[in-house]
């Protein structure tokens, strides 16, 4: 199970075995290189820990701990853990600022303690097994160990095709499961409880009240108190850039913190339309970082195995590839990178936030047969070839206004819709799916009730597409380059002070992200905080109309759509087709299927079963 995740942490193996209870890790090596190695242990030797991750505030709870006489052997911050225990128990988990998945093992007690960190920033999977728990970091563990039947679970490849990615507790595994976000899982005596420590729903604290300059002035403050907090490191440090709004702040604060200039670290394509290394460039020289970019133009083909293989739970975003590419860029010359990650969820700065104002004011007034016409308008405007243009955001926009209210604001963050769910799906496997998909978004709605209708939005997101594509797709390009990411917009503090800020102050005549930029004036260059949302991404719709054009009909083919007999072949050759012919832009839809499709390939070779629909 180790041996499987060591990209991971390929500094070193930790093992614990005793009776009913096995534990191990691979180690990352990043703070206290000399005595910091897993598994920990409290002076008793009654409880150990494995865990990955970071606790950016140990020094204060390693103070606080000798303070009351406990006694510790080396300065890691994962040793604080078991005291931690031994002095609150389970209620220790609220005193972590952090990002952690721990597994704890109290032999007095005869009791495991999984749990995760407030956001689900590291992974968690588990599965039960012939009275047997199995968990691990990746999903790879599990299956090394026979922890999984390996049957697909109908409800994972909708979510997948319909989000590109699977929601918790959901994965293409039915008897595989994600531990939630803020979450503790205990397993005694065969016996599994749950419960959450923290979440976004009693996260609820009473708007902040204060003059715009003084909330500015702590959100900075804040942030970059953060930032000087994920500093902290044995070994060499960066930052990734894009030069988007929130890496380029990250970076401006880290340039104020750090005792000497940041690197950093860019990406970008030979399409400029996708390529934002200009803007990288201006922040690096104002900021006096050392700066080191590439500009991507390696065979993706080549690399499309090892992108497989790292998502043994597949996520169809687009932008795994250069998130791959920057982590190994990275890598090269540092162990650990800041990104600016949870910056758009926080404060507003995706367009559909703007676009639901639009679609509200614009839209939602129109007589049902008029905007239907307008709809079907919306079919005629050409698709542009790049990354961005009033064609392609007019259609989309049109087409997201006419679903449902509570799916409207994930107008572009869905890419399966009904009408195409019921002609994509053979009837046996749609039957198979329970009505669970369209149910979770309007859940994630629901849950945010009571609060405004842009709050809602961003709770929704910070609950699905950050916590489900965002940060599990960094996780695992970030480890399989074995580079720690770390995200300081989602440090406690941070993340308490942005739920705490007025929704008028995030979004304000017609700037999103508004507050932020106040924040940081003057710390930045004018044209770099007037920019708008960018987004991380590659030119996919392209590729698959030229260089992954021949993959793309191989794996899709009907041959290999009736050797599953999942989904209708006729209509994947027609949604080809329309792509191909440049009247429909179907490659997210397109490539999510690809990704299904590679998955089931890579973990299809070990074990068949007969009679059960099998991944592997």
């Amino acid at each position: 199970m180790c041996e499987v995740i060591r990209h991971r942490g390929p500094d070193g193996e930790g093992i614990h075995v005793a009776a009913g209870i096995g534990i191990g890790m691979r180690r990352l090596a990043v703070i206290d290189l000399a005595t910091g190695d897993q598994p920990v242990a409290n002076e008793s030797a009654t409880v150990y820990v494995v865990f990955n991750g970071e606790i950016y505030n140990y020094r204060e709870l390693r103070a606080e701990l000798i303070a009351k006489g406990h006694r510790f052997r080396g300065q890691s911050d994962s040793e604080v853990i078991p005291h931690l225990y031994d002095e609150h128990g389970p209620s220790f988990l609220a005193r972590l600022n952090g990002m952690f998945s721990i597994a704890l093992w109290d032999s007095a007690q005869r009791c495991l303690l999984l749990a995760r960190d407030r956001l689900g920033i590291k992974p968690l999977f588990y599965s039960q097994q012939r009275g047997n728990l199995y968990f691990g970091s990746e999903v790879k563990c599990l299956l090394a160990a026979g922890g999984s039947s390996r049957e697909i679970d109908p409800l994972g490849v909708d979510q997948l095709l319909t989000f590109e990615y699977t929601a918790t507790a959901t994965t293409l595994f039915k008897d595989v499961r994600k531990l939630p976000p803020g979450s503790w899982l205990t397993w005694r005596d065969g016996a599994l409880q749950q419960g959450t420590y923290w979440s976004l729903l009693d996260a609820s604290s009473p708007p902040l009240v204060a003059p715009v300059p003084e909330i500015a002035e702590r959100l900075r403050n804040t942030l970059t108190a953060a930032v000087r907090r994920q500093l902290v490191s044995d070994v060499p440090l960066g930052a990734f850039l894009s030069g988007g709004i929130d890496s380029s702040i990250l970076v401006a604060a880290m340039s104020e913190v750090s005792p000497s200039a940041p690197l950093t670290f860019s990406v970008g394509f030979g399409d400029a339309s996708y390529s934002e290394l200009h803007f990288a460039r201006q922040v690096a020289e104002f900021c006096g970082t050392r700066h080191h970019e590439e500009v991507l133009t390696p065979d993706y083909l080549s690399v499309l195995p090892d992108v497989i293989s790292q998502l043994d739970q597949p996520i169809a975003d687009f932008s795994v590839f250069p998130t791959l590419m920057v982590a190994r860029m990275a890598r090269a010359r540092v162990t650990v990178a800041l990104g600016g990650d949870g910056g758009d969820e926080l404060f507003a700065g995706y367009d559909a936030y703007q676009a639901d104002r639009y679609s509200a004011r614009l839209l939602d007034w129109l007589p049902r047969p008029l905007r239907a016409n307008i709809e079907r308008l919306a079919r005629f405007v050409p698709m542009g070839s790049g990354k961005r243009g009033v064609g392609n955001q007019v259609r989309r926009f049109l087409e997201g206004a006419a679903l449902p209210a509570p799916w409207q604001h994930m107008r572009w963050m869905i890419f399966l819709q009904e009408h195409s769910r019921a002609r994509l799906y053979a009837p046996q496997f749609r039957a198979a799916i329970p009505e669970q998909t369209a149910e979770l978004v309007a859940a994630g709605f629901d849950a945010a009730a009571g609060t405004d209708r842009l709050a809602g939005q961003m709770r929704c997101d910070l609950r699905f597409y950050l916590a489900e594509n965002i940060l599990p797709k960094i996780d695992a390009m970030s480890m399989a380059s074995s580079l720690e990411a770390r995200v300081p917009y989602l440090d406690n503090e941070v993340l308490d002070l942005a739920l705490a800020i007025p929704s008028a102050l995030k979004v304000r005549r017609g700037t999103r992200k508004w507050i932020l930029r106040q924040a940081f004036a003057g710390r930045l260059p004018p044209q770099i905080l007037r920019r708008g949302k960018e987004g991380f991404s590659m030119p996919m719709k392209n590729w698959l109309n030229n260089e992954w054009n021949p993959l793309m009909r191989e794996l899709l083919s009907a041959d290999n759509l009736l050797r599953d007999g999942l989904f209708d072949p006729r209509y994947v050759a027609l949604l080809m087709r329309e792509h191909e012919e440049r009247t429909r832009n179907h490659s997210h839809l397109l490539w999510a299927l690809m990704v299904f499709q590679l998955w089931r390939d890579r973990f299809a070779s070990d074990v068949r079963q007969p009679g059960t629909l099998h991944a592997a």
